[in-house]
């Protein structure tokens, strides 16, 4: 993983780690209950949302999860997947520079990270992606 945090892919899963998964779901779900601020937990159901191809509910994990770090560069990299996912491209490219701004420098990660393959079209994207390297 090219920084502290999750960085997430959505994967087409066997059934049997479907099941692990929605276990796991069940059980993070049941912590973030007696502990709505939990940040790990909250990032973990991020992915796993998202992993599941539950888009939305990973996306309001990434909200929440920005909400409550406002300056983790990687909260803010991961909500603009979650955008990118739900094609909302835009708001990516917007929770994406503010994650550079914030201090992610993974541009090679961000360069093939599949979540963000609505966003490889558009020149602003190069742009940012040739800044940053540029930086690096």
């Amino acid at each position: 993983m090219p920084q502290a945090g999750l960085n997430r892919m959505p994967t087409a899963m066997p059934e049997k780690t479907t099941r692990d998964t929605a276990f796991d779901i069940g059980f993070f779900e049941a912590v973030l209950r007696h502990d709505s601020q939990c940040v790990e937990v909250i990032e973990i159901l991020g992915g796993l949302y998202t992993k599941l191809g539950r888009i939305g509910d990973g996306l309001k994990m990434d909200r929440r999860l920005v909400r409550l770090q406002p300056a983790n560069p990687t909260a803010h990299y991961n909500l603009a997947c979650s955008l990118a996912l739900s094609k909302r491209n835009a708001e990516a490219l917007r929770s994406l520079r503010h994650a550079v701004g914030l201090g992610y420098r993974d541009f090679e990660w961000m360069s093939h990270d599949p979540d963000l393959q609505g966003l490889k079209r558009r020149p602003d994207f190069g742009a940012l992606v040739a800044q940053l390297k540029a930086h690096t």
